[in-house]
This record gives structure tokens, C-alpha cells and sequence, in this order.
């Protein structure tokens, strides 16, 4: 079966999941990140309600992206931040379980950096799209001033809309419908979030339909060449581990280690400064004769010479 009609189907679930949180993969990293977040928000909540406060609450101003552009400009960390914060125990849930469903078709196609790029710009674009359409619209006038979004929806959708609109075809099996192109799904929540902006929670949904448009520009993009998660290349290399742990001792004393690393661009523009050295040079005895050299000129010659035997 060709890779645009594949199945996705396990025979142990939680055999499936073990194996997955073992992957360490990034798209375990953000299940985590996003679930660490969540309990330890609540844990706080439960302390500081012992002494009737609420911290929850205190934490949503700060973390949560705010609709009004004179908040969001005293709190821009928002627009990242907002994408990782959760409440509500189902509303994590659901967007986990989509996550690791779509998220685990992604990376059957597509790589790691690709996906923490559209989880990052998805959310970007759900709330700069959740933004623009509250202090556009007439509609939103009144609210906007207090109205603030969070959690993971927009990245999530730009996930989910990325890749069934990169493999439309690709089928998940689903409880009392049976098989079903991924395509449909991705179609079915968009129109469920258009109808959706009349409800109580209509900046979420614009939210979650900035996230989609966002998916479907990735996608097409990337098939005219162009791939937005070049950007991520030095944070995906990254290693945060290495700043927790000690360096290994050895029974050997190092006399002398160089640990300074060079650049390509740095060490190309060197070899090319001295190569115009030594081209001067030769120039130079062709037009005088070696015995008109320098001390300096005669020392870097011999080193050149030393290095190409």
C-alpha cells in the first residue's frame, strides 16, 4: 500500500505508549512540557487555596495572551507562553490525545524540527489571528479589553491541518465509523470551529482556525521548496543536559586541550586570508628571490609548506 493510503492501527495500546514515551522524541518532550506545566500550576492552586487564595488565576494574567494590544505589549512572552498553559483537566486531555495521535502521523513523514516549527508558528498564528479578529470586529468590542486565550488548540490544529493536507489519503480507524481519511477530520474541526465563533469561547476557535491556516501554508510552502523549520536547526541542536552534568574525571592530566570551536564561515575566511599571504609571497620570490623574505614571511612559508606534506 502506497504511503498516502496507509492505516494507522496497534494491536497493544498500552504496549504502543511505552514504547513511544521511550522514543524521546519531541513530540514527547511537548506532551511533557505541556503536562508538567499543567500540574504545576495545580499544585500551587492547591496550596495557595489553603490560605484562600488563588493562584491560578494570578498566573492566567501573566501567561495567558491577552486580546488587547496595550496588555499584550507589557506581556509579549504571552504569545509563546500561552501555547504550553492549561486549567481545565479535559481540556489538556483532549488536546494531548490529538497531539500524540496527529503528531505521531507527522513524524511518520515529516521530522522533529518540522514539527516543534509548527506547533511554535501554529500558535503564533492562532493568537496573533485571535488578536487581529477581536480588535477588528465590531463584535468583540466589549470584550476584548478582558478576553484572554490559552492552551495548546492552535498549535494542535496547525499540526493536524499540515499533515492531512500532506497526506490526505492517510486513514485512522475510528470508533463506530471504521477507517477514515485523516483529510476529512482536518476539514470536519474547521467547519466545527467557523460555526463555533458565536459560542462563549469564540476566541479559542479563531484561535484554532489561525492555527490552521497556518498549517496549510506550511505544507504548501514546503512543496515549493520553501521550509519555515530551517529556523529551529539551532534550537533543535540544543542539549540542556550537558549544563546539568558533571564532567567525567579521568585518571590522565590533560597538558593542553583547545575546546574553542571554530565556525565554517570563520575558518573559511582564515584559510583564505592565508592563502593571499602566501600567494604575496611567492610573488614576492618570483620578483626578488627567497633571500628577499621576511623572518615572518619565511616562518609562515615553512608552516604551509609543513602542513600540505
Amino acid at each position: 500500500m502506497n504511503q498516502y493510503g496507509r492505516n494507522y492501527t496497534t494491536q497493544n495500546p498500552f504496549a504502543d505508549l511505552k514504547s513511544f514515551f521511550k522514543s524521546k522524541n519531541i513530540l514527547v518532550k511537548l506532551i511533557i512540557i505541556n503536562v508538567a506545566v499543567w500540574l504545576f500550576i495545580m499544585v500551587l492552586e492547591v496550596l495557595f487555596d489553603l490560605f484562600n487564595t488563588s493562584f491560578s488565576q494570578n498566573i492566567i494574567q501573566w501567561l495567558a495572551v491577552p486580546a488587547s494590544l496595550g496588555k499584550l505589549i507589557t506581556r509579549p512572552w504571552t504569545l509563546v507562553t500561552y501555547m504550553f498553559l492549561h486549567l481545565d483537566f479535559w481540556h489538556i486531555l483532549f488536546n494531548m490525545l490529538w497531539l500524540y495521535w496527529f503528531g505521531r502521523i507527522f513524524l511518520e513523514y515529516l521530522n522533529e524540527r518540522q514539527l516543534l516549527s509548527t506547533y511554535i508558528w501554529g500558535g503564533f498564528a492562532g493568537a496573533v489571528f485571535y488578536i487581529l479578529t477581536f480588535n477588528i470586529f465590531p463584535k468583540f468590542q466589549e470584550a476584548y479589553l478582558l478576553s484572554l486565550a490559552l492552551g495548546a488548540s492552535a498549535s494542535v490544529m496547525a499540526i493536524v491541518v499540515a499533515i492531512s493536507y500532506y497526506v490526505p489519503n492517510y486513514r485512522i480507524h475510528l470508533m463506530f465509523f471504521g477507517p477514515v481519511k485523516i483529510i476529512y477530520i482536518a476539514i470536519f474541526s474547521i467547519v466545527l470551529d467557523v460555526l463555533m465563533i458565536r459560542s462563549a469561547n469564540s476566541g479559542g476557535h479563531l484561535a484554532h482556525l489561525g492555527g490552521a491556516i497556518f498549517g496549510f501554508y506550511y505544507i504548501y510552502m514546503l512543496r515549493k521548496g520553501t521550509d519555515f523549520s530551517k529556523y529551529f536547526n539551532k534550537l533543535m541542536s540544543i542539549n540542556i543536559s550537558q549544563y546539568f552534568m558533571r564532567p567525567k574525571k579521568t585518571k590522565f592530566k590533560n597538558v593542553y586541550t583547545n575546546t574553542r570551536k571554530v565556525s565554517d564561515e570563520d575558518y573559511n575566511y582564515q584559510k583564505k586570508a592565508d592563502q593571499d599571504k602566501i600567494d604575496k609571497i611567492l610573488d614576492k620570490i618570483s620578483k626578488s628571490g627567497y633571500e628577499s623574505l621576511s623572518k615572518e614571511e619565511k616562518e609562515l612559508l615553512f608552516r604551509t609548506s609543513s602542513k600540505k606534506k
